[in-house]
Order: structure tokens, then sequence, then C-alpha cells
């Protein structure tokens, strides 16, 4: 690194956020995730013992993940690189590799890649990894807020060690700001500062923090920031000022994280519960947060046929022409669409025996429990040598059956099956 290398990363250190400067350094800094980390714990032992296995950290926003791995790569003699998931794609992925290669080629060191947000790869990114935490090449350390057995590929994360991260309690938070307010190095203890109510003003930057420590650490620097010197060159923080730092409180909902499961799951349980208003307020919640439209419109076409079903097969008509009408409109007018399709299926009547149906008998497969298809059911279009001298059944033709309305009784369901019943119909079903 030369003299301006280390003149840039000094000075970006300097002004940096609070948030970028209390990070941990060590093991011993991290705040929260006892699950993880501490005496005989999974990443405390594999990161002490520098064997750190591919993984993914999963949690939600400002837990801790991207801390985590930086700490990670304080610790590992492996060589550490970073991939942005929003800004690189297989082009920074090929050097990745060629360095690894490199490293392992002339100096047998191992090469550690942590992407930021991987749930933001697309297939063919996640793709071009897999190869290369398969054999070894790379291992991949992988932060996302998003659920990875939905974002990620089966084939990569079947490579993965997956460690959730939980949301940072409210006394954990209180004891990071309380250490920020007293480090001299990363914090401002080298300021005189004074506190008119501590325990009000801490439960104010928990209470706009949502378990997201940087808010309450962004809360406490603008505090700070906006805060008047007194005479005697020291600060007094009081709750209106910052109350006043903080114009309004940032919505409980994050599109990049987790929590658009929780809004979407009420979205979805009002719906179903044919609750119009609740339906309209959580959708207007995701689109105000600025949720992907088309991601609630995929969740709408999921709902019709699970919640409205046979009750209403026009639902399904309905939400998915609304994802169509979503797809080729897009926002601000595709918000009428969708709460048009919302209000709809939460006035249609209900039925899941579709749901119940399928996986009903995709338990029966998983375990199993399915035999041979009927003789009379088979493809019999080409000679079946293994089925000389089995007993027969000739198949009925239904439209050789006029006067059944075309409905014949025969077996269709293997032999250990023939008396099951998987759609069970509803009071609410249409034919």
């Amino acid at each position: 690194m030369d003299l301006f290398s280390q003149n840039f990363e000094t000075q970006q250190k300097v002004g940096a956020p609070l948030a970028e400067k209390m990070r941990p350094t060590t093991l011993e800094e991290v705040v929260g995730q006892p699950q993880l980390i501490g005496h005989g714990k999974p990443l405390t032992v594999a990161v002490t013992k520098d064997r750190i296995p591919s993984m993914i950290l999963y949690g939600p926003p400002g837990c801790g993940k991207t801390s985590l791995a930086k700490v990670i790569a304080n610790y590992t003699h492996a060589h550490f690189e970073i991939i942005n998931a929003v800004t690189d794609g297989i082009p920074r992925i090929k050097e990745v590799v060629k360095i690894g290669e490199d490293n392992l080629k002339f100096h047998n060191q191992k090469t550690i890649v942590f992407i930021d947000e991987i749930h933001r790869f697309n297939k063919a990114q996640q793709d071009a990894l897999l190869p290369f935490v398969e054999n070894g090449l790379l291992t991949l350390i992988g932060a996302t807020t998003e659920n990875p057995y939905v974002e990620l590929n089966r084939a990569l994360l079947s490579r993965l060690l997956i460690f959730p991260l939980k949301k940072i309690s409210e006394k954990d938070i209180i004891t990071i700001l309380e250490s920020a307010l007293i480090n001299p190095q990363k914090g401002y203890g080298n300021l005189k500062i004074y506190i008119d109510d501590k325990e009000a003003l801490f439960e104010f930057f928990v209470h706009i923090a949502t378990g997201d420590i940087r808010r309450a650490l962004n809360g406490l620097e603008n505090l700070i920031a906006i805060t008047p010197i007194n005479e005697d060159g020291s600060l007094t923080l009081t709750l209106a000022r910052a109350e006043d730092s903080v114009m309004e409180k940032a919505l409980n909902y994050d599109k990049k994280g987790d929590n658009h499961y929780d809004v979407i799951s009420a979205f979805i349980k009002s719906v179903r519960g044919s609750d119009t208003n609740g339906a309209v307020h959580y959708l207007a919640r995701m689109i105000a947060a600025g949720e992907d439209p088309m991601f609630i419109a995929r969740r709408l076409v999921i709902l019709a046929s699970e919640d409205i079903g046979l009750a209403d097969p026009n639902g399904l008509i309905v939400a998915t022409n609304a994802m169509i009408a979503t797809e080729k409109i897009g926002l601000p007018e595709a918000r009428i669409i969708l709460s048009e399709a919302t209000i709809y299926l939460a006035k249609a009547k209900k039925s899941n025996s579709a749901y119940l149906a399928i996986d009903a008998a995709l338990r029966d497969i998983k375990n199993g429990d399915y035999g041979e298809v009927p003789y009379h059911l088979r493809d019999h279009s080409f000679p079946r040598p293994d089925e000389k001298g089995q007993e027969t059944v000739a198949y009925q033709y239904p439209h050789d059956y006029p006067e059944t309305d075309f409905v014949i009784e025969q077996q269709y369901l293997p032999d250990v099956l023939k008396d099951k019943k998987y759609y069970k119909e509803k009071k609410l079903d249409k034919n």
C-alpha cells in the first residue's frame, strides 16, 4: 500500500459515521449473538482455529452480519476479498477466482470471499460461485437479510452452513450506546458529556432503533452534532433535542430486510380472514416502504390458489391479470391494480381444499407410500416384456360412456392407496 492509499484510508476512518467506527474488531467486542459467539460456541471455535467454513450469516438489518464478517477477516490467515452483490457481477467473481488460484499456487494460502447482500445475486451469478465453493478454492461468507432458503439456489445452499443472527436486544443496544459515549478511540470518550435524563434518552434511541444498532448510533451521532457547546466546552444531551434531531421515526419496515416477511404475513392473513381494511393497510405499508410491487403481485397469485381456490376460481384469474398489469404499468398506478386485486380476494369466498389435497398427496410420495401405477393406466404403446403373465384389467375410455355423463368408475390410484381421499370437497367449492 502506498502513502496516498494509507492517507486515504486514514481520512476515511476519521470521517466515518459513528456506526462504522464502533464496529467490533475482535470476538470479545461483539455484542449479542450468544448462540454463536462465546466460549465453546460454533463460530468462535471455527474462527479461533482458523477453520472457517463456507457460511451464510442471516439476520435482520443492523444485527451485526457485516461486522462479524470483518471480525473473521481480522483473525484468519487466509486472503480476504470482498464482493459487493449490488455493484459487482460475474467479471468480479472471475477476478476473485484468479486471485484465489494464484494465492493457492504461489503462497499456499486460502481465499475467503465475503459477499454482502448475497441475495441480490441472480441465479447465474450464484451458479458462477458454485464450482469454486464446492472444490474449496473459495471459502464463501455471505450476508443476507432475506431468508436464504427462499433466495439462494439449492445447489449453492447445500454447500453452506446457515448461521442465523438474532435481532439486537434493547439491553445490547444500550451497552453499545454507553460504549460509544466512553470510548476515546472510536466514540466520544474525549468529550465532556452530560445527559439530562440518561434512562429516558437511551429508551428513545432504543425505540427509534427497532433492533437496528445503526439507527441508535446514528441518532446519538446526530444529537451530538446539533447540541450546542456549553461555556466550559461540555455538551448537555437532552431528550427534547434528540426528538428534534429525528424528524420522524423510520417506517418499521425494511424492504431489504427480513421484516417485510412480517408485513406480507399480516397482509396475507388479512386477505385470508376477509378483512379488507387490514389487507389494504398492509398493502399500503409495503408500497410506502418501497416494496417491489411484483413481489406483492406474486404473493396474491399464490394466495388466490391457496386460500380462495375452488370457492372462487376467478380469484386466480384476477390475481394473475393483476400481476401482468403490474409488470406492464408499474408504480405509482400499479397501486390501484394491486388494491383492486387485494380487495377482490379479501371479499371472495374461501377454500383451501386444493392446497390440502396436493400437500396430502406429496406427504405420501415423500413417505414412499405410492405403489405401482395400475396396469390399465400404464402406457402400452410399446412392448412391456416385464408385464407378461400379469393379470390385466382393460382401461375404460370415459368418452365411450355418454350415459354416465362421461364419468366411469374404475381404479385410478395404486393398490396401496386405492381408498385414499386427497381432495375433500368443501361446502363452497365450485365444479
